[in-house]
């Protein structure tokens, strides 16, 4: 079969990003040790991810004339980015709290990523061929007409269910070849009545039995089912700075090994390695690790 592209109907953001003593709780002031603006939201990342491991790389997503340049940033890094529109209004934006221990909380505001059209779906759409991926995140608009384009194209589709905010309960499923989430998502797909990582990948795995199901434990490192098969995989230790972007650089170093045509356990350990990796740098997409250093670690 020959290699194909990884097409990505995703976000684009303005990262905003606030080192912190620690995360604000309710009614709290923090002061911010430091502030920076970085390229961001979690389809520009996976992209710009997959296009560092090495994938041929479409991307298609709006923006605001405020983000025009998070389109040079990826077309800087080889994507297509014939398919970023630009829209009235502003960009994506995330105020992103990051405290020492690497841990973060992040608000988004959607921008132009809830302003796609079916102009934007069916650009993605049409072309794609058996050897392609189309690949989806839980931060654009009207995702239940998205998931039944794409079970009309021959592609594969892989959804990173993230974030959750509730829409991900009526989503048709049907299309998706692999489901990529964390613990919270995954509770939430299985019903939110399931609270242990397990339990829910087993409720999903049964659900979904023709599906591939990466269920990403952060420092746990993760599960993975498809029917009755289970396997986990141990996190590599790293000593965390940011984990914003751990979970795009685990989709996008995955992304890429598959349509390299790795096999799914060898894909799942490049992700983990360049996820592990990732939350050792500040930021989101800057974060985003060298091929060469995930080679390393795996070989480490």
């Amino acid at each position: 079969m020959p290699r194909g592209r990884l097409v990505n109907l995703g976000s684009l953001c303005v990262d905003n990003v606030y080192a912190v003593p620690n995360i604000a709780a309710a009614g709290e002031t923090v002061a911010s040790l430091s502030h920076a603006v970085h390229p961001g939201g979690k389809g520009l990342n996976q992209s710009l991810a997959a296009a560092k491991a090495g994938a041929a790389v479409a991307h298609f997503g709006c923006i605001g004339a405020d983000g025009r340049w998070l389109k040079d940033v990826l077309a800087n890094a080889g994507v297509d980015v014939r398919g970023v529109r630009e829209v009235a209004g502003t960009s994506g934006h995330a105020v992103i709290q990051v405290n020492p221990r690497g841990e973060n909380a992040i608000t988004i505001a959607g921008g132009a990523n809830r302003r796609l059209t079916e102009q934007d779906f069916n650009a993605a759409c049409v072309g794609l061929g058996d050897a392609d991926w189309l690949l989806l995140q839980n931060e654009i608009n009207d995702l239940e007409r998205v998931l039944a384009r794409a079970e009309e194209a021959p592609a594969r589709v892989a959804f990173n269910v993230a974030p959750v905010d509730g829409r991900e309960q009526a989503y048709d499923l049907a299309a998706v070849d692999l489901l990529i989430v964390n613990a919270v998502e995954a509770a939430a797909l299985a019903g939110g009545r399931v609270a242990e990582p397990e339990a829910a990948l087993r409720a999903l795995a049964a659900r979904y039995p023709d599906c591939d199901v990466a269920l990403t434990l952060g420092r746990d490192g993760l599960l993975f089912a498809r029917g009755a098969e289970r396997s986990r995989l141990a996190a590599f230790p790293v000593q965390a700075v940011d984990e914003t972007a751990a979970g795009d650089a685990f989709v996008g170093f995955l992304m890429a090994a598959l349509i390299d045509g790795q096999d799914m356990q060898e894909a799942l350990r490049r992700g983990a390695a360049a996820g592990a990796l990732a939350v050792t740098q500040a930021g989101a997409a800057t974060s985003i690790p060298e091929p060469a250093a995930v080679s390393k670690l795996l070989d480490g």
